[in-house]
């Protein structure tokens, strides 16, 4: 199953856990198999009136940031992480 990195603030629904695993081909459907897992997770990820994820969540999918969002592939191998987006400069 994959492995998935959570930030800091999503770690209180994990019970503390950095690092947890989640079921999906894409990340569509690991963000539905967190909320199952985690209840709550979903709406720090996704933002359900625009079916995107949440404005300033990237997500890094095997070292690569994506630019498909809820609909990179994900295998059964790969490292997921979601992390707050970086903004700035002048």
């Amino acid at each position: 199953m994959p492995e998935v990195w959570l930030p800091p603030r999503m770690q209180r629904l994990t019970g503390g856990a950095q690092r947890v695993t989640a079921s999906g081909r894409n990340v569509r459907q690991l963000v539905e198999s967190l909320e199952r897992a985690y209840p709550g997770l979903k709406a720090e990820l996704y933002d359900d009136e625009e079916d995107i994820l949440m404005p300033g969540i990237a997500v890094i999918v095997d070292g690569e940031t994506s630019q498909l969002g809820l609909l990179e592939r994900v295998d059964e191998n790969s490292e997921v992480h979601f992390l707050p987006a970086l903004g700035g400069g002048v």
